[in-house]
Order: structure tokens, then sequence, then C-alpha cells
């Protein structure tokens, strides 16, 4: 199994970006994904998930800002972040869900300036 994101990067606040992660080695269409994340000193916490059939569910500081979206055709995730903001600054890793085991991807640096 493999996930291998992308897409971070240095951006200022207001502005946007968009992660991909793309799978490998898994049956992609038929199980979630999910982008979480980990600033400094703190907990990974949930960002998005997506379902198999593609619905998707929010953390609360995301919701209106951020779309995750998947196009299983090629085995990727996509995290399209807009007005962004310097507490979004962190690590973001893609997860995929396999029955009971979680896999990560190694994840991706966003930092938001202010």
């Amino acid at each position: 199994v493999q996930l291998q994101a992308s897409g971070g990067g240095l951006v200022q606040a207001g502005g946007s970006l968009r992660l991909s992660c793309a799978a490998s080695g898994v049956p992609f269409s038929t199980n979630a994904m999910g982008w979480y994340r980990q600033a400094p000193g703190k907990q990974r916490e949930l960002v998005a998930i997506i379902s198999s059939a593609g619905r998707a569910n929010y953390a609360d500081f995301v919701k209106g800002r951020f779309t995750i979206s998947r196009d299983n055709a090629k085995n990727t995730v996509y995290l399209q972040m807009y007005s962004l903001k310097p507490e979004d600054t962190a690590v973001y890793y893609c997860m995929y869900n396999w029955g009971i085991r979680d896999y990560w991807g190694q994840g991706t640096l966003v930092t938001v300036s202010s």
C-alpha cells in the first residue's frame, strides 16, 4: 500500500491550495479516504473524509472553505482549500480506510503566512 501526498507549500492568508493523494496497492474505489492534519505541538485531527459513494464530511473548522473529492479512475483523492488561515498551518496526511485498518501517506506541509 502506498499513499503519495503532494501539493503543500507556502501561501498567504486568504490564498488557496489543492492537495492530492495518489493511492496504489489498494481497491481504491471501494473504501473511504480522508485528510487529517497535525500542527506543531498538537494532536492529529480529522479535516475531511469521503466515502466510497462520494459522501463527504468535514470538520467544523473547514466547512465552507475546504472541499474533498475523489477520482476513482486515477486512484486519487483531493483536498481543495480556499480562504486559508494561519491556523491551517500543519502537515496534512491522507488516509485510506481498509476494513479495520487505516493506511497513512507521508504528509505534505502547508504553511499559511499572515
